[in-house]
């Protein structure tokens, strides 16, 4: 708890400016956005996917069971979350560092070839311990954010978010300029870089008092522009290096700005820990102490609710539990209002989070089958090997931009109109549709509309369903819970990309073979070719993603009443508190 400072103690008691930095809650932000910004390894697989397929000659169903064992890793972190109940945020870090380096560089050396060829039960297992790494990175940094920063969640997450999504495109730029020009060079990039700035950074990331100051929104607003003008950036040096040849002298002085956009942020950190800074010297100043009627009238506003008063208010719940002869498991089925601090098993078996877990099966399983196919969607359609990657990239902005945009959105639409967040959920899977449909009937030139909608989609997507879970179910348990909605991604992964989309890519590539009578070999790639590869896949995607919106437009109606009230009153009441508190002298 933050305890008032103690007039008397003389003006020594003031830490440095630069310890004040370092230990501020907005450095802890700047480190989550330097880690957060080369921690997109899961956005990446199409980079390195046609690698691992052509070196170790996997079908198109067997490069998407390994897609699938990557979300799995990447999106089942109830392990982590855990562990962050008990532990620091930088123990959950660390343990994050060892396992990134561990699976990407495992896999670095299967593609060299510096190691025999494993087998798909290695590489499954490298490949989700890899993935698994940015489990407890996420969780590290997005609820030690979260709890710093309550009354700007949405921001926070679309901020932090947008930099996750950005690091694609950094690590791009990063192996042009200082590895040579192939996959098997990003991946050992994307093995020692990640681990490297988590443990630059590990101190950093602590849990500060969650004090909700007016100017929190604007400070976040300097970030959004900030952060917009680098991604401005990068889409300009993503066309010149498309148009253009670029020296390797050129990608140097890129590469040089690109880094300096990227710490920019850090200058919006000096500015407000300086005013932090500067005001707790003005409370703890020898010569000009409060006056004793600032004290008396502030210590009246500050006792007005005791410790006594906020335990018995805290009981009533527990006691009346205890009295009805209410156990443990009996009190699952009743949890608290909405916006309350809900138990780990309370909030998984409410009606609320079995909804949400459905519309994320259904809709999110979609675009993350367009994610991580785009490679080979590209080659079957006859887009160019060049143009391919223009649309991973343009993939790579439209996820940062719509977690961005979601942000401001959303929080606009809850503050303005009282719109439920799962509106905006809603809106999105059915604008994903677009997406899908263009690919099922290979529209001209249609991909490059589906890589903006699907990135778009995506990338708001995230924020919005790590926003709704800390919003029904309270920040108590924020850590373990914002990992239970994830858990559904990776079973709509499995059904819709490897069941639906790679089996029927596969059925067609065997009948395009037979038609020419030709025979497959045993470890040869198979590859299809036109729009048949993907129709019957991307039809039925379609439909279950309608699915999916039907089901969270039930949870839009059901939290209706619930967002019409003020959600972040309490965040509120508390910055009140902690500001009369710092002008209260500490009673010995």
């Amino acid at each position: 708890m933050f305890s008032a400072p103690h007039w008397g103690d003389g003006c020594k008691s003031i830490k440095g400016f630069p310890l004040q930095v370092i230990k501020g809650r907005w450095f802890m932000m700047f480190a989550s956005f330097m880690i957060m910004s080369v921690s997109g390894a899961s956005y990446m697989f199409s980079l390195y996917s046609r690698e691992i397929k052509f070196v170790l000659g996997y079908d198109q169903s067997t490069l998407n069971l390994l897609s699938f064992f990557k979300d799995l890793g990447a999106l089942i972190g109830i392990h982590s979350g855990v562990i962050n109940e008990v532990t620091p945020p930088w123990v959950v870090l660390s343990i994050g560092g060892v396992l990134n380096f561990f699976g990407y560089f495992m896999i670095w050396l299967a593609v060299s070839k510096k190691i025999t060829r494993p087998h798909l039960w290695h590489m499954c297992l490298y490949i989700i311990i890899g993935g698994n790494s940015h489990c407890f990175t996420n969780t590290a940094v997005m609820v030690t954010s979260v709890k710093n920063f309550p009354g700007t969640r949405g921001i926070v997450l679309g901020i932090v978010g947008g930099y996750l999504s950005l690091s694609t495109i950094i690590f791009t730029q990063l192996y042009y300029t200082f590895f040579e020009i192939n996959s098997k060079s990003l991946l050992l990039l994307m093995a020692w870089l990640p681990t490297a700035t988590s443990l630059i950074f590990l101190p950093v990331i602590k849990n500060h008092r969650s004090i909700q100051q007016p100017n929190d929104s604007k400070v976040f607003h300097r970030f959004i522009y900030m952060i917009l003008v680098f991604a401005g950036f990068l889409i300009v040096i993503i066309i010149v290096q498309k148009c253009f040849n670029i020296t390797q002298r050129e990608y140097y002085v890129t590469s040089t700005v690109m880094l300096h956009l990227l710490t920019l942020p850090l200058t919006v950190v000096i500015v407000e820990e300086y005013k932090i800074w500067k005001s707790k010297q003005e409370h703890i100043n020898c010569e000009n102490p409060p006056s004793p009627t600032d004290i008396a009238a502030a210590r009246t506003t500050t006792t007005t609710t005791k410790p006594n008063q906020v335990k018995s208010e805290q009981a009533p719940h527990a006691e009346q539990t205890i009295q009805n002869g209410f156990s443990w498991w009996q009190n699952i089925l009743r949890p608290p209002k909405r916006g309350e601090d809900h138990t780990i098993l309370q909030a998984i078996f409410s009606l609320d989070m079995v909804i949400l877990f459905l519309a994320t099966i259904f809709g999110y399983g979609g675009n993350l089958t367009v994610l991580n196919n785009m490679s080979q969607i590209g080659k079957s359609l006859g887009y160019p090997a060049h143009t391919i990657t223009t649309f991973l990239s343009l993939m790579s902005i439209w996820i940062f931009l719509g977690k961005i945009s979601q942000g401001v959105i959303s929080e606009f639409m809850i503050d303005k109109f009282k719109a439920p967040r799962p509106l905006m959920l809603t809106i999105l899977l059915v604008l994903s549709c677009i997406g899908h449909l263009l690919i099922a009937f290979n529209v001209p030139n249609g991909l490059y509309v589906t890589s903006i909608v699907i990135g778009f989609c995506f990338g708001a997507n995230w924020p919005i369903l790590f926003s709704i879970v800390s919003e029904l179910f309270g920040l108590k348990h924020y850590s373990t819970l914002h990992n239970v909605g994830t858990i559904a991604v990776p079973i709509g992964s499995y059904f819709l990309s490897v069941r639906v989309a790679g089996y029927l890519y596969d059925k067609e590539a065997m009948k395009q073979m037979e038609a020419l009578g030709l025979q497959r070999k045993p470890g040869e790639e198979l590859n299809c070719n036109g729009g048949e590869c993907y129709k019957l896949a991307f039809i039925i995607i379609t439909a279950v993603s309608m699915l999916g919106a039907l089901v969270s437009f039930i949870l839009v109606l059901r939290t209706k009443q619930f967002y019409e009230t003020d959600i972040y009153k309490k965040f509120k009441e508390e910055s009140r508190t902690a500001e009369t508190e710092m002008v209260v002298p500490r009673q010995e």
